[in-house]
């Protein structure tokens, strides 16, 4: 709990004294003063965080989240005037453009021992460390996963792909613990085949090996192989696994993992269960899903990237548990190792308090239609080419275009013939590619299955995309397809 006296209440308090003592203004005056005076309102709006735990409803405006951040920094002891450091590290800033950048808060988060511990020297920024977890903890909330509570929600500095690693260290330290009592060795995490090498990398960074689970095909569509899960989990070697990987967000045509009922498959087994969500806070219908997951069965930690969901530079991620469940949660939060940076907290902060619920809110509302939009519009131009959209009803982010009239080997080419139309983002997947990855062999990269009968590219209506650049998008499609029938 932040039981706090803030420096602008403080400041503003002996200002209006020696105002009044001058009799300068009349003591009307004054009041008049006191309710308009922007500290005051800040200090108001800041309470009002603290008290509801919740976003503001209308975002703050520029200038008064800059004055804000810029009050509370001066909390941190680098900005005390008459501040003596003397240790290695003291906040101090060689370049004026990096401390202004940085707000002054210089000292970073959380200490050796535990990374969203109070820093002593740096007050401010431990203010702003808890402030932002309230704010990303309701946003949470809002997209769907209302299970979760401050305490089972950590931010971490650190892309998805070194945050799952994170994940899967402090999970290494929680089974050796258990083996004390069971005298098994847990080497082996079940993965649900996603074509991304980020999730992959992770486990294997983490010194596990790799069982991999590819999808079953249904019409267009992956959906996840239950059958050949629980199987796994019923083997001779099922006791040497540690943890199921599902996953939410992926490239069509991979649908969203039946997260639901791996969770109740992780809970009959007791075996640990971790979702990468990295991009499915934007989607309230895989936030749904995963609360489901979360009640109804066994899951251990949800990760998602603050950049994919929450429109800031890359670099951060938020790790989350049901809230009475954060074993896994708390062991990464004291896993860390020193303190951690401040930018993504910074980020993210500023990020939500402009949005405001509101904001938050009209934009997840946006993107869900900017989907349907965008689905049309792949439709329409597509079908004038020969073409299709991939039927794929349970991935609600992302969609597939055949390209079934191209040689495979000039797949790849579509892709590039829209870059340099200045469309980014698309992902062009041939036919039958093979990737190794570590020792884990794949065939068919790319489409998440080993034969998947059709060469495509796919494009994502992600939060922040506009119906302009649909729109813009639609006329370059038109444009490459034309030069590329030449081929």
């Amino acid at each position: 709990k932040l039981n706090l006296k803030m420096s602008f209440f403080i400041n503003n308090e002996n200002n209006q004294i020696l105002i009044k003592d001058s009799k300068i203004v009349s003591d009307v005056s004054m009041r008049q003063v006191k309710e308009k005076t922007q500290s005051q309102r800040r200090a108001k709006m800041f309470s009002q965080i603290l008290s509801n735990r919740k976003m503001p409803l209308i975002g703050w405006k520029e200038e008064m989240i800059e004055s804000f951040l810029s009050e509370i920094a001066q909390l941190d002891s680098n900005n005390f005037d008459d501040n003596c450091g003397l240790g290695e590290r003291e906040g101090r800033c060689f370049s004026n453009l990096v401390r202004r950048r940085n707000f002054s808060l210089t000292h970073g988060i959380g200490r050796s021992g535990d990374v969203s511990a109070e820093q002593p020297k740096a007050i401010g920024s431990s203010i702003l460390a808890k402030v932002t977890n309230i704010l990303i903890t309701d946003a949470l909330k809002i997209s769907g996963l209302k299970s979760i509570d401050t305490k089972s929600t950590l931010l971490l500095p650190l892309c998805t792909g070194m945050s799952l690693s994170q994940v899967f260290q402090a999970l290494r330290i929680h089974l050796r613990e258990e083996k004390e009592k069971e005298n098994v060795d847990k080497t082996r995490i079940v993965w649900t085949r996603l074509d991304q090498k980020t999730c992959i990398k992770s486990i294997q960074a983490s010194g596990y090996d790799v069982f991999v689970v590819e999808p079953i095909l249904e019409g267009d569509e992956l959906v996840s192989n239950l059958y050949s899960l629980e199987k796994e989990l019923q083997g001779n070697e099922c006791k040497n696994i540690a943890a199921i990987v599902s996953s939410t967000s992926c490239f069509a045509p991979r649908a969203s993992d039946d997260v639901e009922a791996i969770a109740k498959l992780c809970q009959k087994y007791n075996v640990a269960h971790i979702i990468n969500n990295a991009y499915g806070v934007q989607s309230r219908h895989l936030c749904e899903k995963v609360e489901a997951a979360m009640r109804n069965g066994r899951v251990d930690c949800v990760v998602q990237s603050l950049d994919k969901n929450f429109l800031v530079p890359v670099g951060g991620a938020i790790i989350c548990a049901q809230k009475g469940n954060d074993y896994l949660v708390d062991k990464v939060r004291k896993l860390y190792p020193g303190r951690a940076a401040i930018s993504s907290t910074l980020d993210v902060l500023i990020t939500l308090l402009e949005m405001g619920k509101n904001g938050y809110e009209q934009l997840l509302n946006e993107r869900e239609e900017n989907f349907e939009k965008l689905k049309a519009s792949l439709e329409k131009t597509a079908s004038k080419f020969g073409e299709r959209v991939l039927y794929t009803p349970n991935n609600p982010i992302s969609l597939g275009v055949t390209l079934t009239s191209s040689r495979n080997d000039l797949v790849s080419k579509f892709g590039s013939m829209l870059f340099t139309r200045r469309v980014s983002g698309c992902r062009t997947v041939p036919m039958q590619e093979f990737k190794k990855i570590g020792n884990v062999e794949l065939n068919g990269f790319g489409a998440s299955y080993s034969e998947y009968p059709t060469a495509y590219f796919t494009a994502a209506a992600a939060i922040g995309l506009t119906s302009v650049e649909i729109d813009s998008f639609e006329t370059q499609l038109e444009k490459t397809f034309k030069d590329f029938v030449k081929l």
